[in-house]
């Protein structure tokens, strides 16, 4: 006798339900090559999208279609290049005492090959791909296991202060700190791509034997997948589901200049004033934190900025753009706090003091999630900022980076802490973003921050690497961070150049740190310098100490950090590569470009360009800056001379801007490189209007 089915499959439009054992399994095109797949315990499948573009605006849509096996058994969903081949297994438990069901899915292309399947259950294992367990309150924790090419190469994941390229091997938190903004999106040289659309606090393992991704409380699991042939197919099939980078506005490209921190309207005016009387090229000045009364007052200090609109009329002759860092953190003694508590606009500890942070002073975070929150703050900074004449906004504390980081203590509009925190700074921007759009700024829109998530890059989302350490081991760490980015979906992205803690101005190590630091700074999405240094004053301090007229005192600010602080040698570093940065700007502007429009990051690891090549798969000192140039940065102390891999092979040309030399593709070649010397080559000779320059 034939075999019953207990539980079969059901389509609901282009989308395939199968239900059994409590769970309900969706599995769904969403866009070209591409499914969403989600997965409950509870039967309900929630429409929150995420990271993820609602189905009805995923760009370049491809045709889809599902296959019911005849037997009620298996079918299959094929998407373009992705085909996703469910198989129903039905057997009777006799430890459970009856009879069960499970349904396990295999992603291949439409030739059969396979690019990964779920964690099959292991005989008397009895393993389940697709795991949920209670945790407190009712709520589950949720975990999806597969088996992938032991031999694949993995990037992407956002920023993790490591230096790994290739992933395979690595495990991630899945939460933001400072100086870690995880993206939960990699690229698999076996040919596809993975976004794990779950804003849940959790890990992910790239292990041989298991790929393995985990949520410490969620309602459901919920994944996209992606099949492309190379790198640039799956990130631009990814910016097709998640949304591209709006375009930069030309400002953007520019020098960018700040400290920790110009505490006075003068301050600034005069350092404007310095640029352009030493002829020094800059685009934007920065205003750092603590230029308020209180944390969440959103104005400036009228005793230390009188006349803000004035300043801002000034530096906009001289062609400078003004940007003014926004904290989070609304302080109990904020003349907003009372207002924000009130009405539920802040983020709520479940237990203790409703507190997220004593930097400074006793600070709650606001909401974001909250679409009041962020109607509420915008006004704020509308009135006291942009009408001032402010272009655009230094996002901080964008994780947001919790005194200590209990997740689970917090609580937000859309949810439980545990369960909604990564989504946090992609919402901090989308307040931003919305509210200048409203202003009619489309297109001239570029905010700096500290964090992201999926989906991001959409709300204009230029992504610094945090407060990271002044050394050379850093240095070389924001090399893969850069490359790591791009990867997960997030083309805007800097650095503090120098690094952020402890750069002593007077040490000569620091110096050379900083030159190399610049050189690479120039040769990224965007070119600022930043950082709190250190430096001995005449009485012996190495801060200045600030104090209102009243006496009462101010946060302290760091050493100097203008090009013309240090040295004439790092001076003439800092003139030479803003030089440079100046004759990029043609290339510059068709890089953001293909990211507005393609999805395609300004930096990029050499198997970017080339997948075929081998060889590209691990080197993490070198980067591709767009499809043209290459660059090797100078990462260690001391050294004037380094091997450089130039990928390809003899059919591809590479010069070397700075002797004019020509070699084929697949060759190592040594490069002198003084400490005012950056090695970049020229890819077929489009040299881009910099030979003669390096």
């Amino acid at each position: 006798m034939p075999q019953a089915v207990l539980t079969t499959f059901r389509t609901d439009g282009q989308a395939l339900l199968w239900c059994g054992d409590g769970e309900t399994l969706r599995v769904e095109p969403w866009g070209r090559n591409a499914v969403r797949v989600r997965a409950s315990r509870n039967q309900h499948i929630a429409d929150t999208h995420w990271g993820l573009l609602p189905l009805n605006e995923v760009r370049d849509a491809a045709q889809s279609h599902i296959s019911l096996d005849s037997d009620g058994f298996g079918a299959t969903v094929t998407c373009g290049e992705l085909v996703v081949r469910l198989s129903i297994e039905q057997f009777f438990n006799a430890g459970a005492g009856g009879m069960q069901s499970r349904c396990s899915l295999v992603f291949t292309r439409p030739d059969g090959t396979e690019l990964f399947r779920e964690e099959p259950a292991g005989g008397s294992l009895a393993l389940k791909a697709r795991s949920y367990h209670p945790v407190g309150g009712g709520q589950l924790s949720a975990a999806a296991s597969f088996v992938a090419p032991q031999d694949e190469r993995l990037y992407g994941m956002g920023e993790y202060q490591q230096q790994f390229l290739n992933l395979k091997g690595c495990t991630f938190e899945l939460a933001h700190r400072n100086s870690q903004a995880s993206v939960p999106f990699v690229v698999s040289s076996a040919g596809y791509g993975f976004l794990w659309n779950n804003p849940a606090i959790g890990t992910a393992v790239f292990a041989k034997n298991r790929t393995q991704w985990t949520a410490q409380s969620t309602p459901q699991i919920d994944y996209w997948v992606t099949a492309g042939n190379t790198p640039a197919q799956i990130v631009r099939q990814y910016a097709n589901a998640t949304g591209y980078a709006p375009q930069m506005p030309d400002w953007g490209l520019g020098f960018w200049q700040c400290k920790l921190r110009y505490w006075n309207q003068e301050q600034v005016l005069n350092v404007a004033r310095e640029f352009k009387r030493r002829n020094i090229p800059i685009s934007v000045i920065i205003i750092d934190f603590f230029h308020w009364p209180h944390m969440g007052d959103f104005r400036f200090e009228d005793e230390f900025w009188p006349d803000p609109k004035a300043m801002c009329d000034e530096l906009h002759q001289m062609g400078i753009k003004v940007m003014v860092s926004i904290w989070p953190q609304i302080s109990l003694q904020s003349e907003n706090y009372a207002t924000m508590h009130a009405n539920n606009l802040l983020v709520q500890a479940d237990n203790g003091i409703d507190v997220g942070m004593m930097f400074v002073e006793p600070s709650q975070f606001l909401d974001a999630t909250n679409p009041a929150t962020r109607e509420f703050v915008w006004q704020q900074c509308k009135q006291h900022y942009v009408d001032m004449g402010v272009d655009g906004f230094w996002l901080d504390e964008a994780e947001p980076e919790y005194g200590t980081y209990d997740f689970s203590n917090y609580r937000y509009f859309e949810g439980p802490g545990q369960q909604v925190s990564n989504v946090y700074p992609a919402a901090y921007n989308k307040l931003f973003f919305d509210g200048q759009l409203a202003q009619g700024r489309e297109g001239d829109i570029v905010n700096l921050t500290r964090c992201a998530w999926a989906g991001s890059q959409r709300y204009g989302s230029l992504v610094w690497s945090g407060d990271v350490g002044s050394s050379f081991e850093d240095f070389r760490a924001q090399i893969v961070c850069a490359i790591q980015m791009g990867m997960a979906g997030i083309p805007w992205f800097t650095t503090d150049m120098g690094g952020f803690h402890d750069g002593d101005v007077d040490s000569p190590l620091f110096r050379e740190l900083l030159m190399r630091w610049c050189a690479f700074s120039c040769f990224s999405p965007v070119m600022r310098n930043h950082g709190d240094r250190f430096q001995k004053r005449s009485d012996g301090s190495t801060r200045e100490y600030i104090h209102a007229a009243d006496g009462t005192e101010r946060l302290a600010s760091g050493g100097d950090n203008e090009p013309w602080s240090y040295d004439q040698q790092v001076e003439d570093v800092f003139r030479k590569f803003i030089r440079v940065r100046t004759a990029l700007h043609p290339y510059l502007t068709e890089l953001f470009q293909r990211a507005h429009e393609c999805g395609d990051p300004l930096v990029r690891g050499l198997f970017y360009e080339f997948p075929e090549d081998s060889r590209c798969g691990d080197i993490a000192d070198e980067y591709l800056f767009g499809p043209d140039l290459l660059v090797a940065p100078v990462t260690q102390a001391g050294i004037t001379q380094r091997s450089v891999y130039l990928p390809g092979d003899e059919r591809v040309s590479w010069t070397d801007l700075g002797s004019g030399k020509r070699y084929a593709g697949g060759s190592v070649v040594s490069v002198e490189c003084p400490v005012d010397v950056l090695p970049v080559f020229a890819r077929e000779g489009r040299d881009h209007g910099l030979a003669g320059l390096l």
